[in-house]
């Protein structure tokens, strides 16, 4: 493994910077003291500073020192999740109800770790992006900044981004072209029925029953409507009702997520799902209102990003430490919008660990710190070459 020597040489101080803000977590659009902290140490490192896209997102700009040249964006996410963290670190989480249990505490490292090796060593032709979005966790960060006119206002030729993955060992890093992440949906569903005495359900409409109806009939839609060649996923992830044992409630309230990899696909489910619900609601004499949510769209990297990325990967843990299989994953990002926007590729980095990310239990090896670091400086340097 050949991880940029300056990088090693500040790696404890990343550590350092990881678990500060691991300790203090904020979710989606109020992660105010880390964007501080984030334009604080850009601004020391001599790099112009930007704030307030997407609200609390941060862009940082530097120019290399052999002239003019075209412009690559690198891209980390901020924000926690509404979680409690059931590790017992002694970094754990002060924040009841957060936690950075996806790594994105590590993900705005990295990106500080390599923006401050380039703003040491400014080895390149053009100018480096880099980018500290809010909000990924479904929230639609990517989106705000995009809205609020990140690629007008900082035009890139390509942007690139990570994500750490307990999936892979250390010392592995994941990449390939083509589509890469889901798309998803997010939906809910309001049963609006008529409540009774726990004795006397025929005075009711049982929003419990009517929900439960709704589980099952809903899970036909990718068994019976999607082609079994074409990866789909509906996940009912809520169900709440009642409050009472001797009370049958009037309403009910179920939420989940759709995932696919192909647009027409996507739409056709949420097609289904509308259509069963009013079904659903004509049969039992109640309503029912579905929220529709387009949240991510599918990720799909860009063919020569890749390989560029692939290549830079090969330099810092060697050609065995590569993984190029295309391997499709149903979660979903959205660095797709990004990638929607301008060309450019996402990568998964190892480390080690067998908790999944989005466990209460996660826990983020600090070692992939200079890793990822190196990964996103060498990007710019290579792409960047005079």
């Amino acid at each position: 493994m050949t991880v940029l020597p300056k990088i090693e040489s500040f790696a404890d101080e990343l550590t350092a910077i990881r678990r500060d803000l691991h300790a203090h977590p904020e979710i989606g659009f109020e992660e105010v003291r880390t964007s501080g902290i984030v334009a604080e140490a850009l601004a020391s490192f001599g790099i112009e500073v930007h704030r307030g896209l997407g609200k609390t997102g941060v862009v940082g700009i530097l120019h290399g020192a052999r002239g003019e040249g075209r412009r690559i964006g690198l891209r980390a996410d901020m924000d926690a999740l509404p979680m409690d963290e059931l590790t017992n670190l002694p970094y754990r989480s002060t924040v009841p109800g957060a936690f950075h249990g996806c790594g994105h505490d590590g993900h705005t490292t990295m990106l500080l770790g390599a923006a401050r090796y380039l703003a040491e060593t400014r080895d390149f032709a053009g100018t480096a992006v880099f980018i500290f979005q809010p909000a990924e966790e479904g929230l639609g960060g990517a989106r705000a900044m995009l809205d609020d006119g990140l690629f007008e206002r900082f035009p890139c030729d390509e942007v690139y981004g990570l994500h750490n993955s307990p999936l892979h060992e250390l010392g592995q890093i994941a990449v390939f072209p083509g589509k890469a992440m889901a798309g998803a949906s997010f939906f809910d569903i309001r049963i609006k029925g008529v409540g009774s005495h726990g004795a006397r359900p025929q005075d009711a409409r049982d929003p419990v029953v009517i929900g439960t109806q709704l589980v099952q009939s809903l899970q036909s839609i990718v068994s019976r409507n999607v082609d079994p060649m074409q990866p789909a996923v509906l996940s009912i992830t809520m169900f709440h009702a009642g409050s009472a044992y001797n009370v049958v409630p009037d309403s009910a309230h179920l939420g989940g997520t759709l995932r696919f990899f192909d647009d027409a696909v996507g739409a056709m489910l949420r097609g289904r799902l509308a259509a069963i619900c009013a079904a659903t609601a004509t049969m039992h004499g109640c309503e029912i209102e579905v929220d529709m949510r387009d949240t991510f769209r599918v990720l799909e990297n860009h063919p020569a990003e890749t390989e560029a990325m692939r290549a830079v990967a090969v330099e810092i843990v060697g050609e065995a430490g590569v993984l190029t299989d295309p391997h499709p994953m149903m979660g979903s990002e959205d660095f797709a919008d990004m990638l929607h926007a301008v060309p450019g590729a996402y990568v998964w980095v190892g480390h080690g660990g067998s908790v999944p990310v989005h466990n209460p239990g996660f826990v983020l090896d600090d070692a992939i710190l200079p890793i990822g670091a190196s990964l996103l400086a060498r990007i710019v340097e290579t792409r960047l070459a005079a």
